[in-house]
């Protein structure tokens, strides 16, 4: 659509659909969308020397899972709207993402970085310009939630989820392109048991394969690394609220931006320099008073999708038992310790 990232040209083009509406691109290269291009998706985690991300294959950014959303929701529907909605979903996301709903208390649910998503659809003239252009409605577009297909409830397969997990098993986990492309070829619409559209896989044979790769991908978002990284990120961006170091609306400017302001003071600038030294995590069954050491819960989000069998549509974990024992290992992780950087 609009990155020059060699992405682009692999995965989050062809492979997510041969054709792009006109709007799509208008509004891809719209001052609002393009501020997602300094957004990553690993949520200030990439920051720290957490050795997966040093074999990123390439910067993973809320731009590209936006645009790969819109393409495999117009791929599917055919429908402008819904398309154009997945577009924008991610469109009010703050610097380190989902870091601030940790800052905000909200990391269980991960609601409160989506509240201005009406506002800044309506606030920006390029976008709403585009929008009036093509005659779409702001209340066709500001809430992706409503659109099964776009987005849908845990453990339901969507755009979204399907976006993040083709794009991690890619970057992050080095899966084969040719891989990727068969099990995304292998989707389709069907009906799920609760009467509504879902994409769902023709053979059981993909849907296993992308159950145990979205499985691997759900463990990822929950692990220790990942949650104690979070946490501190969030207590530095706490910090450097209530000094006067940000503002409020610098949340909602660039994560190169944000950095350079933390830098700017003394305290935040050490703060998160070591941050950006954490490597490795260690655990505790109790807090340890010298270092910065976190007990913390985690939003866990899976993937169960649908199946198209000769008798109906099941999910992947009733005809597969490793994955019906992946999922319910995953369900009975346990928090309840403390986790602090080594």
């Amino acid at each position: 659509m609009s990155s020059d990232n060699p992405l682009h040209t692999t995965i989050y083009a062809s492979e997510y659909s041969d054709d792009v509406q006109d709007i799509l691109s208008q509004l891809s290269h719209t001052p609002e969308m393009q501020r997602l291009a300094e957004i990553g998706m690993h949520c200030g985690c990439e920051y720290t020397q957490n050795p997966i991300y040093r074999q990123e294959r390439y910067p993973y950014t809320r731009l590209i899972h936006s645009e790969g959303v819109a393409k495999i929701v117009w791929n599917f529907t055919r429908d402008v709207r819904q398309a154009v909605a997945g577009l924008l979903h991610d469109i009010a996301a703050p610097v380190f993402s989902h870091t601030i709903d940790f800052m905000n208390n909200d990391h269980m649910t991960q609601e409160s970085t989506e509240a201005k998503t009406l506002a800044f659809i309506e606030n920006s003239e390029s976008i709403m310009s585009v929008l009036n252009k093509h005659g779409i409605s702001v209340g066709d577009v500001a809430d992706y939630h409503k659109y099964p297909i776009a987005d849908n409830d845990t453990p339901m397969l969507s755009a979204d989820r399907l976006e993040y997990s083709l794009g991690n098993a890619y970057l992050l986990f080095h899966a084969e392109q040719e891989n990727i492309r068969e099990i995304y070829d292998d989707l389709t619409v069907a009906e799920n048991e609760y009467g509504i559209p879902e994409l769902a896989f023709r053979s059981t044979e993909k849907a296993s394969e992308f159950s145990h790769m979205a499985m691997r991908n759900s463990r990822f978002y929950v692990a220790d690394e990942e949650r104690f990284s979070m946490q501190y990120l969030a207590e530095i961006m706490r910090r450097a609220l209530k000094k006067g170091v940000l503002s409020p609306g610098d949340l909602y400017t660039t994560e190169r931006e944000v950095i350079s302001k933390l830098k700017s003071d003394t305290e935040t600038r050490e703060a998160w320099e070591d941050y950006t030294r954490v490597a490795s995590v260690s655990t505790s069954p109790g807090v340890l008073c010298d270092r910065f050491c976190v007990n913390v819960q985690a939003k866990k989000r899976y993937i169960d999708p649908p199946v198209i069998t000769p008798s109906g549509v099941k999910r992947a974990s009733a005809i597969d038992a490793d994955i019906k024992k992946e999922i319910e290992s995953f369900l009975k992780w346990d928090f309840n310790y403390w986790v602090y950087g080594i």
